[in-house]
């Protein structure tokens, strides 16, 4: 946008390097903040939940150190005690293991809660590995032997240290799903600038064979004309690969061919969902579009080893590190660089991701063992693991579908809560009608289910929707389907209807902006699936530039949208970037923004 729209001036205008820390040092600690209230999110109606803060009660109660005084079993003893008295016992802890993880759960085999050794011999193990196969029959779970010490095989790494005689091992234990809705699905997000290999990485990960050096593999992802004569993608792309119970990719048995997304299904215990998002700087709004509406768990960021962060990939870095969302990095065509820019590459890497603003350690993954540690401790955003590839050669493509697969399933969702499903696409199927796709917030669905569409923006899912009697043109990106309220408000008497509104107050941090920001300047606003001008039209103070954190009511410049308190936001005008976490729903004018000056706090 011009500066025509209020006070937008000066697009062009640099920021010094001062206001560029300044904007990176309060990143961070805004992002955290925004996730911590983002955990609080309730569709309207709902009370909230509340925060506590008290972290040190959660801490007492995984010492043990609480008023329950029921005995429990040593793990050791249920593992190699008396077997019939324990069978049971360790049946239920399993299952307890398993539904805490959402379907699967690494399981340290010969070492206690706090990591010590439990002082297995080989004996010990192979009897302790009998009884815990038992239990997972028990309770219809597969597992898979990720890596031992001190008892041989495939997957042995050898001891942590020279005084380690006792045999262990990691394990992943998957429940087998009984159907669609107990498969495990994790949503991935996929970013770098345009030539990094995005595409190539995902057909070769997908179909299970390499590629030919000249783009073989990522032809099988693009959809539109101009992406096969470009080689590059426009579109957000969907592709999903997929590990059955015992932990194996699900490929096709003939070499080369890809299996459908209903084969991946079926045949799969836990699907991971890619989001290919373009690369291009034109296409910039697309990829954000698709990093918000995908809801994804973690972002993938694509560097080519002899390019290093350069153009798009930086943008797509920092909107990851706004989102507050655990970032793992591939660095490709490492067969094809030469050492001393790789060498460059990995420094300036690291460089950036121990900035202020990102406040990431890098983990270098380069063994078994590192791929599925790192994994097991993926969920903490503190860390990010760094492979470096080829999809030529092969190597190390093994590490990265380790831990993939190993991957944990995390997210802040409730299937018991009402339903709030976000509409990312909408399509017209012959013999159907109009279907959209999307993401299931909270609650659950099910065929035939009466619902209502909401104009505006089981849980955690993907899934798509054939509505009944509704056309494809009433129907956009950034609605919401609820079910529909059947039981009358107890004070009115009324059946209530879902509102959407035009204003709203956030909490913003402005990230970088080249002057100050005033009321009537208009952004383009990002809001899970919805994507729409706003204007600002009050603040908690005279103006706000990089690095400010401050109260903002904004204005849907073309039409009302459904928003819940907690939605995270980005807005973004030329080179000006904002993050903030929506406040309150609805603005009263009567109620002016400068009494309420303390959220720099």
């Amino acid at each position: 946008m011009s500066s025509r729209h209020g006070h937008a001036t000066h697009a062009k205008q640099k920021q010094n390097p001062a206001e560029r820390r300044k904007g990176e040092s309060a990143l961070s600690d805004f992002a955290d903040y925004v996730q911590k209230q983002q955990d609080l999110r309730r569709p309207p109606g709902q009370a909230p939940a509340a925060i506590e803060e008290h972290d040190e009660l959660a801490i007492l109660d995984e010492l043990g150190l609480s008023d329950d005084t029921s005995p429990r079993i040593p793990l050791k003893t249920l593992l190699l005690g008396p077997e019939e008295e324990n069978k049971s016992a360790l049946a239920d802890y399993v299952r307890g293991r398993i539904s805490e993880g959402h379907g699967e759960a690494l399981f340290d085999l010969g070492l206690d809660d706090n990591g010590d050794s439990m002082g297995f011999s080989k004996e010990d193990w192979d009897t302790a590995l009998g009884r815990l196969r038992v239990a997972c029959e028990d309770v219809n779970t597969d597992y898979k032997l990720l890596m031992t010490r001190n008892v041989g095989g495939d997957v042995e790494v050898g001891p942590l240290n020279a005084k380690e005689t006792g045999s262990s091992g990691k394990l992943l234990l998957r429940r087998k799903p009984q159907s669609v809705d107990d498969v495990i699905e994790t949503r991935i997000a996929v970013v770098g600038n345009v030539d990094a290999g995005k595409s190539t990485m995902l057909g070769v990960l997908v179909k299970g064979g390499l590629d030919d050096g000249r783009g073989k593999a990522r032809v099988n992802l693009f959809r539109h004309k101009h992406e096969f004569e470009s080689g590059r993608t426009s579109s957000v792309g969907l592709e999903i690969m997929g590990f059955d119970s015992k932990g194996e990719v699900v490929v096709s048995s003939n070499p080369g061919r890809k299996l459908t997304w209903e084969e991946v299904g079926t045949r799969s215990a836990k699907v991971i969902s890619f989001t290919d998002l373009a690369g291009h700087e034109r296409y910039l709004r697309t990829t954000v579009f698709g990093m918000l509406s995908s809801e994804p768990n973690y972002v993938l960021l694509m560097i080519g080893a002899n390019q290093g962060l350069i153009g798009m990939s930086k943008e797509h870095l920092g909107i990851a590190l706004a989102l507050n969302v655990p970032v793992m990095v591939i660095i490709t065509k490492i067969d094809i660089c030469p050492p001393n820019i790789l060498e460059e590459t990995l420094s300036q890497l690291t460089k950036i991701l121990k900035s202020p603003g990102a406040r990431k350690i890098p983990i270098f993954v380069k063994t078994r063992e590192q791929a599925v540690n790192t994994a097991g401790q993926f969920a903490s955003r503190r860390i990010c693991p760094v492979f470096q590839v080829s999809n030529v050669t092969g190597e190390n493509l093994d590490l990265v579908r380790t831990f993939l697969n190993i991957l944990p399933h995390y997210g802040n969702y409730n299937a018991d809560a009402p339903l709030e499903y976000h509409v990312n696409d909408t399509f017209s199927v012959p013999f159907v009608g109009t279907v959209v796709s999307g993401v299931v917030k909270s609650g659950a669905i099910h065929a035939g289910d009466t619902v209502l569409v909401v104009s505006g923006c089981v849980a955690g899912q993907s899934a798509s929707l054939a509505l009944r009697n509704l056309r494809r043109k009433d129907v956009r990106k950034g609605m919401v389907v609820l079910h529909k309220p059947d039981k009358p408000d107890p004070t009115t008497g009324v059946i209530p209807a879902p509102k959407v509104y035009r204003e709203f107050v956030a909490e913003v941090l402005i990230l970088s902006h080249a002057t100050t920001i005033k009321t009537k300047y208009q952004a383009m606003l990002h809001v899970g699936p919805v994507s729409q001008t706003c204007a600002i039209i009050d603040i908690d103070r005279p103006f706000i530039r990089t690095g400010d954190r401050s109260l903002v009511a904004f204005r849907f410049v073309q039409r009302p949208e459904y928003l819940t308190v907690g939605d995270r936001i980005l807005f973004r005008e030329g080179r000006t970037k904002g993050l903030g976490i929506v406040k309150q729903v609805g603005y009263d004018s009567s109620k002016p923004l400068s009494g309420h000056h303390t959220a720099a706090k």
